[in-house]
């Protein structure tokens, strides 16, 4: 799995609300705190709202906040929300690969590597990677 950038930061981004809940998080403090690039933050932060996973409340004492509890929010419903899909093969769903000849038990492994991935990023709640992050600092 590649975990690209804009992926690795809204899922900091996501554990850095967590943690402030139930306060409201600025989007600069946000960058600043977890080295973000603010600009690039923005876009991530919409992509969030519209997912259904933040809020965020205008004004001089704006910011963002959870849109569901922590422990309702998944790794796996961050990454998606800003990337799509978990596993592609060339570009399309996992599911839609074909193959054929010597080559065509592949199309099952891809399957496996997919449900792998989802095994452990939709188990993996912001309220329990919260938690580990308490304990070891």
């Amino acid at each position: 799995m590649y975990v690209s950038a804009r992926t690795d930061y809204a899922v900091r981004a996501m554990l850095a609300v967590t943690a402030e809940h139930p306060h409201l998080v600025k989007a600069a403090g946000l960058a600043a705190a977890q080295e973000i690039p603010l600009s690039f933050l923005q876009g991530i932060l919409l992509d969030l709202r519209r997912a259904g996973l933040l809020h965020s409340h205008r004004g001089v004492d704006g910011g963002y906040a959870l849109a569901r509890p922590a422990e309702e929010i998944t790794v796996g419903d961050v990454v998606r929300a800003v990337g799509g899909a978990l596993t592609t093969v060339r570009g399309l769903p996992t599911s839609t690969a074909t193959y054929h000849g010597a080559a065509t038990a592949l199309h099952d492994v891809w399957i496996a590597v997919e449900a792998a991935i989802e095994g452990v990023v939709d188990h993996k709640t912001l309220a329990e990677l919260s938690q580990i992050s308490v304990k070891q600092n």
